[in-house]
């Protein structure tokens, strides 16, 4: 997949968003296992840390999980996000980006979201993508990968 056709999401603040993005920003879309989990929490935290610096490059940030419009907005406000999250419980953007694969954990297996990132264009495509993403230094190095957009 090399092209996202226009998509329209619920997200946080009651918004709705439509990727890729109408006004020609580049989109950081980030995929998450879910909200308040510790890796999740500190990767929203980088995000919120550099949002700036990702403004100023026209990018917008979007964290997308499964989790409810809810739970995204509680935690949003625990931690101070100032980017907006997708609810995706149907799985609708996460199946659009093969995000939703067979983990492990404690020798259980189950279908979750493995840890991706995704940065589109404004005419859709799909310039740069990380999946397995480790937690650490991963913001910085997205961050630079728009930059040399």
């Amino acid at each position: 997949m090399n092209k996202i056709q226009p998509i329209t999401c619920a997200a946080t603040n009651d918004l709705s968003v439509t990727i890729p993005d109408p006004s020609g920003k580049n989109i950081v879309l980030y995929f998450y296992p879910k909200d308040s989990t510790p890796g999740c929490t500190i990767e929203g935290q980088d995000f919120r840390d550099h949002k700036d610096d990702f403004d100023n490059l026209n990018t917008v940030i979007y964290g997308v999980s499964r989790d409810s419009l809810k739970s995204h907005e509680n935690f949003k406000s625990k931690q101070n996000f100032n980017f907006e999250l997708i609810s995706d419980p149907d799985e609708t953007l996460c199946k659009l980006f093969d995000v939703v694969k067979l983990k492990k954990m404690y020798g259980k297996e189950h279908m979750g979201i493995v840890r991706s990132t995704f940065i589109i264009d404004p005419d859709g495509n799909i310039v740069k993508e990380w999946d397995n993403v480790k937690v650490d230094g991963h913001v910085e190095e997205v961050l630079e990968a728009v930059k040399k957009l």
